[in-house]
């Protein structure tokens, strides 16, 4: 279940193995980030070593649920393990003080590959998976986040990283030597260390969630990669929507390497409505295979591939449009699903279209929501989006951001185990 903390006055943190309980506040009043400098300094500096069976304790919530559930029962439920994963589980978020360095490198082409990566799984114990979200700092100071998804969509998140890095730059900046602005109050107390008591067997489940997390970590491949060609302001000179254009050169992409169509989902907001959350837009439609077809045909002329090219467009933004007002068809067959077990009814028709894969899944990222820095004059601020993994074993996960009109991230996953996707 999810648990709604009213007010958090702390934060989780992991480093080299060793927990620690941040607190944000002293005497009813919000820590400056000078304080907050100090205090994560302090962490660092720390020489403690992991107390037994500490270090990957974090990959219980990377294995799967039913396991974590019984360890967390047995296991736990008093002592100062409860204290410790109470202190983990009722602070505002998590933070991992990573020891890899990550981060976009010019001279290095796969730069991006490796920090979406560590972002998505890191080792599989130092990230919190059942966290709203883990801050991931890694010692070069580049930053990402991994979020668990149950909570909220990809646009929260997005916001929130918006506002984040605006204001660190734009608002409260730093002092010629790198530091945080001001003095910090040095009679705050040191962030408390957690304690654990961590026997035998629960040291043996906790490396078992470890190598099932591995195994499926391990099998992820991940590119991300800058598109800088062009962006969204030649696609809207050309009288086309920029996800529609998107959407169809996946389409398109997919064709030229698999020869043939797939199901294909992407994500739309349904936050017209109270509590809304997704709705598929089912972007493989009879117009766009038109037209994807029409460019391996050597008989059809540009003028007509660019006809059915708007034609594709057009549907597509039809259809997204219905999916955010619920005109989509998707989460209706959900709950025609949920109505058919609660009334133990059989339908060979929910069975058959819900058992299909999505091989193609995708989605957009919004970008400048906030519009609290002006994206042309300060290009090194702008964030490349987020990704995820595959939702088929065989087919592919991609997420985008059109940031700016000249450019558009791509976040591209796969499982090495499939040889439909090599």
């Amino acid at each position: 279940h999810l648990l709604h903390v009213e007010d958090s006055k702390h934060v989780a943190v992991f480093h080299r193995g060793r927990f620690f309980k941040l607190w944000l506040y002293h005497g009813g009043t919000p820590l400056r980030p000078t304080d907050l400098e100090m205090q994560f300094q302090r962490i660092l500096d720390c020489s403690d070593q992991p107390q037994p069976g500490e270090e990957q304790i974090a990959a219980l919530t990377a294995g799967e649920r039913a396991p974590w559930a019984e360890i967390r029962s047995r296991f736990f439920s008093s002592g100062p393990n409860k204290t410790s994963l109470d202190a983990i589980e009722r602070a505002a978020f998590f933070v991992t003080l990573d020891e890899e360095s990550h981060g976009y490198a010019a001279d290095r082409e796969d730069c991006m590959d490796a920090y979406a990566k560590s972002l998505l799984h890191g080792s599989c114990y130092d990230r919190w998976f059942d966290k709203s979200f883990t801050l991931v700092v890694y010692r070069n100071g580049k930053l990402g986040a991994n979020a668990e998804h149950s909570w909220a969509d990809a646009p929260i998140i997005g916001h929130l990283w918006e506002f984040m890095l605006a204001t660190d730059r734009f608002v409260l900046g730093y002092d010629a030597s790198g530091h945080c602005v001001g003095e910090p109050d040095r009679r705050l107390a040191a962030p408390q260390r957690l304690q654990w008591d961590i026997g035998d067997e629960c040291r043996a489940a906790i490396g078992r969630s470890l190598g099932v997390a591995r195994a499926l970590a391990s099998d992820v491949d991940f590119c991300c990669f800058p598109f800088s060609r062009f962006g969204k302001g030649l696609m809207k000179r050309c009288r086309v929507s920029p996800d529609a254009f998107i959407q169809i050169a996946l389409q398109l992409a997919h064709y030229r390497d698999k020869g043939r169509f797939c199901l294909t989902y992407e994500a739309s907001m349904t936050r017209l409505f109270r509590h809304g959350r997704t709705e598929t837009v089912r972007s493989c439609t009879q117009q766009s295979t038109a037209f994807v077809r029409s460019m391996s045909d050597p008989r059809c002329s540009r003028s007509e591939r660019r006809r059915l090219l708007v034609l594709a467009a057009e549907q597509h933004q039809l259809l997204y449009r219905l999916a955010m007002t619920g005109g989509g068809i998707d989460r209706h067959l959900f709950c025609l699903y949920v109505a058919s077990r609660i009334v133990g009814l059989h339908s060979p028709f929910l069975q058959q279209v819900l058992s299909e894969p999505w091989r193609l899944s995708t989605s957009q990222t919004p970008q400048q929501q906030l519009k609290m820095f002006d994206m042309e004059e300060f290009p090194d601020h702008v964030s490349s989006g987020g990704g995820f993994g595959p939702v088929a074993d065989d087919g592919y996960g991609v997420s985008y951001i059109i940031a700016g009109e000249n450019l558009v991230t791509f976040h591209i996953s796969s499982k090495f185990s499939s040889t439909e996707t090599v």
